[in-house]
């Protein structure tokens, strides 16, 4: 019987492109050059019948109605592929933890606490992978990611998720400028820094303090590292997760001038791909660092009792 259905490393390369809308992030997830991916798409174009599968534009990709349906008709199969696959692959190894970790969590929450971790199993050997900001959760050189639950974003089915923290923002600036906020409205007068993958932050704690009408932002930032310092050298007033600035506040380099936390309805989550089974030191770090999670101290608390309550 003649074959009439592509190669796996068409379909592959088509669907990464779907998922990420750029051939650039589909060949890095992949690992494979952007130009292997463009080849690829091609060949399966072609293979076809030279049908068009994606519209371009300078602003990216996007399906075209032929695409759209070969989508629809082959994703769930290539996935279940993939799953079966993985059952029959090895499990990780026991005596190695592969960590994927969204960078600011991993430097001011994560990496200051690991070496306690370390230090209880050290046979241990734990490598940092590069995270990826449109991660598919596929990659077999990552046994544990830490990442950000993002707006209109699905968890792949595979992928076993639990909530750690980070999901309450609250405002933070340079004890300088604490003098100035009395009250909440007194925001008004301020430069509000944001970050620029969610700047609807600052109006969701506007709205639970009870400040009418939209905050006008001042400058974005698309690292919260980069918010951080800016606030701590007192360019303007942050809304950030008060996990990631531990130390900051500690030290006095940073004050909450108004301790009313509220939700974001996404923060931190810990995610592992069901599909294999974790090693005995994977699951260790898993109850770890959860542990750790639990035991973080809210600063909020101790805020209430030091600065400014005008909410």
């Amino acid at each position: 019987m003649k074959l009439r259905s592509p190669s796996l490393v068409e379909l592959h390369a088509f669907l990464a492109v779907c998922r990420l809308g750029s051939f650039r992030q589909a060949a890095e997830v992949l690992c494979v050059s952007q130009a292997a991916v463009s080849r690829a798409v091609q060949r399966l174009e072609q293979h076809l019948g030279d049908c068009r599968l994606f519209d371009r534009s300078p602003q990216g990709v996007v399906l075209s109605e032929q695409g759209r349906q070969l989508r629809q008709l082959t994703e769930r199969h290539v996935m279940a592929l993939e799953t079966a696959t993985a059952r029959f692959q090895r499990p990780r190894a026991a005596g190695k933890l592969r960590l994927s970790v969204i960078p600011t969590l991993g430097s001011k929450w994560l990496l200051p606490r690991l070496p306690r971790f370390q230090a209880e199993h050290p046979g241990l050997e734990i490598e940092m992978r590069q995270f990826r900001p449109d991660e598919d959760f596929n990659r077999d050189d990552v046994d544990i990611w830490i990442d950000l639950k993002r707006p209109r974003r699905r968890w792949p089915a595979h992928l076993q998720v639990s909530y750690l923290l980070g999901r309450d923002i609250v405002p933070v600036c340079a004890p300088g400028v604490l003098p100035r906020l009395q009250h909440p409205r007194d925001l008004a007068r301020e430069v509000l820094l944001f970050h620029s993958n969610f700047p609807d932050n600052w109006a969701r704690w506007a709205k639970a303090a009870g400040l009418a009408g939209e905050p006008k932002l001042g400058t974005g930032y698309d690292l919260s590292m980069n918010l951080i310092f800016a606030a701590k050298e007192g360019a303007g007033i942050a809304v950030i997760q008060p996990c990631l600035i531990e130390r900051e506040l500690q030290n006095g380099e940073l004050v909450i001038p108004f301790a009313l936390p509220v939700s974001t309805e996404r923060g931190y989550y810990l995610c592992v791909d069901g599909r294999q089974p974790l090693g005995a030191g994977q699951q260790a770090f898993v109850q770890w660092v959860q542990d750790e999670a639990r035991q973080t101290v809210d600063p909020v608390a101790g805020a209430a009792a030091g600065t400014q309550q005008g909410c």
